[in-house]
């Protein structure tokens, strides 16, 4: 891994270890599980996550993890499951919200710092899926791909209410660009620094939406 970019996480990581400590209740042997695979899982990936270690990092033997999980995969499809579970509540909680403007900017800005907030205010279980999905074994993607696919496919019925002008060919793509600039974040934003996650989502939807109204005004002037 980079070393720019391990740092970051590393940052990331004890940002919401300490958001943890301060909002979560008590755990139980299970959600402290859930914690540390989570954790492993952001810092080193699916492959080089050992069950040894997971059961050292809570004080467990390793054969007590099949208490709570009867394999690996099974363990790792939750924290996945968690993880965008969280997003879609996030997203539904911007739909639900009865004081969320009607205005076109101001609600997908919404959306934004509801996904942002996900993974900066939830832990490491939504920003596995950015750092680790790709990598994990076939049966745990397939396990998952079901929720990931109807997060999307919540983005791009948005994309097409807010944005009517955007070909649907390229709807998306858009909405592919829009989570890789979300996305990546964890990497490099600075959660101590000056600009707020208020300001980040402001500075997200504005840099969007400037390329899609381009790009939709240039293909309009041909």
């Amino acid at each position: 891994m980079h070393r720019g970019r391990a740092s970051h996480l590393k940052t990331y990581l004890t940002f919401v270890r300490l958001l943890s400590v301060r909002t979560r209740r008590p755990e139980n042997g299970r959600e402290r599980l859930l914690d540390a695979a989570a954790t492993r899982l952001v810092e080193r990936g699916y492959a080089a996550t050992t069950l040894r270690e997971l059961a050292a990092d809570i004080g467990i033997k390793a054969g007590s993890i099949y208490h709570h999980f009867p394999s690996k995969e099974d363990l790792f499809i939750e924290v996945f499951r968690r993880g965008i579970e969280v997003m879609v509540d996030a997203f539904l909680a911007v739909d639900t919200d009865g004081n969320c403007s009607p205005d076109g900017t101001q609600r997908l800005e919404a959306h934004v710092r509801a996904h942002l907030g996900a993974l900066f205010e939830h832990g490491s279980y939504t920003a596995a899926h950015v750092t680790a999905f790709f990598t994990a074994p076939d049966e745990v993607r397939a396990a998952v791909v079901p929720l990931r696919d109807d997060y999307e496919h919540r983005w791009n019925a948005l994309l097409a209410e807010l944005l009517p002008d955007l070909d649907d060919r390229r709807r998306p793509l858009a909405r592919l660009l829009l989570f890789g600039a979300m996305n990546t974040t964890i990497e490099w934003f600075d959660v101590d620094g000056n600009l707020s996650l208020d300001d980040l989502s402001a500075l997200v939807t504005h840099q969007f939406l400037g390329g899609v109204n381009a790009l939709t005004h240039d293909r309009s002037t041909r």
